[in-house]
């Protein structure tokens, strides 16, 4: 699982240049035809993350649930976030990727749910699908950041 942390860091490290390299007033911004943002695809992506491995496991995830209430599938930007929020979101970049990679040393999810994505069909059926899931996840919201970017400068 080492090469899966591995590849869940790189991703968020470039998810961490959206934030450096942008205004909040571009972070926030919603291009024509687009429902959401730059900020709320990292958001989301932290969101996401915290659902599918603690939230599956049975285990009361690292965030605020109003964090991931406000994130989660199904959800869209309701309003401009601040810079205050920004700054959390950051730190949450990388401090939940290391507690969840901590939490999983320690066998903290010894029981799973299993869970069937509306994306591709496929069964999440342990621990370990999840984290390889979200980085294919991530990796599609970072995609969806790559062309915001280039809408919002």
């Amino acid at each position: 699982m080492d090469y899966s942390f591995q590849i869940c860091l790189k991703n968020r490290q470039i998810l961490e240049r959206f934030i450096n390299g942008h205004t909040l007033e571009q972070l926030n911004k919603i291009p024509k035809g687009f429902n959401n943002n730059l900020v709320w695809n990292i958001g989301h992506s932290i969101a996401t993350q915290q659902l599918l491995t603690y939230g599956l496991s049975g285990v009361k995830p690292q965030i605020d649930m109003d964090f991931i209430n406000t994130y989660k599938k199904g959800t869209r930007p309701e309003k401009d976030v601040s810079q205050d929020d920004v700054n959390s979101i950051h730190k949450m970049l990388f401090s939940t990727l290391e507690t969840l990679e901590e939490d999983y040393k320690m066998g903290l999810f010894s029981t799973f749910k299993e869970y069937t994505l509306s994306t591709t069909g496929g069964v999440l059926s342990k621990v370990e699908h999840a984290i390889e899931f979200n980085n294919f996840h991530e990796g599609l919201h970072l995609g969806c950041c790559i062309q915001l970017s280039k809408l919002v400068k």
